[in-house]
């Protein structure tokens, strides 16, 4: 009876094997975004920023506005990221959503994951100096702009 049941959990391991291994693909990231901005936060924050979008080999400027619920501080953000589901470099225009709260004061390094409509996903890591302190259920919105 033991053999019989060591026999059907293996047979059952078995089976399930191809269906693990079948499972969603992780994402690869397919570009890199850096950028710097200012926050600004009296009751509510507004962001504002330049930088670039690297993409399939070649770099595009963009730049990045944000409205927050509350917050309150000021400070200058250079961020770097990684690009995940971008299939044109236009798919990164649009506006991405966030969640959570974060506190830096001086200077602190903060950790972001957004999306937009198109399905793109941005993986960001910041270095932020000054004073701030927000409440999360911001956004921020990214344009493709023409080179100054």
């Amino acid at each position: 009876m033991v053999k019989r049941i060591v026999a059907v959990l293996g047979l059952l391991l078995l089976m399930a094997l191809p269906l693990a291994a079948a499972g969603p693909k992780p994402l690869s990231p397919v570009g890199q975004i850096t950028f710097e901005a200012r926050t600004l936060g009296l009751g509510a924050t507004f962001t504002w920023g330049r930088g670039w979008l690297t993409f399939q080999g070649k770099t595009y400027p963009i730049k990045v506005e944000g409205l927050g619920i509350v917050g309150l501080g000021y400070s200058k953000v250079n961020a770097i990221g990684k690009v995940y589901n971008l299939k044109t470099p236009l798919d990164i225009t649009g506006t991405y959503v966030q969640a959570g709260a974060g506190i830096a004061v001086v200077g602190g390094v903060k950790g972001l994951l957004a999306k937009n409509e198109q399905g793109v996903v941005i993986d960001l890591t910041a270095m932020q100096e000054g004073v701030s302190f927000n409440l999360g259920g911001g956004g921020f919105t990214i344009t493709l702009t023409t080179p100054r």
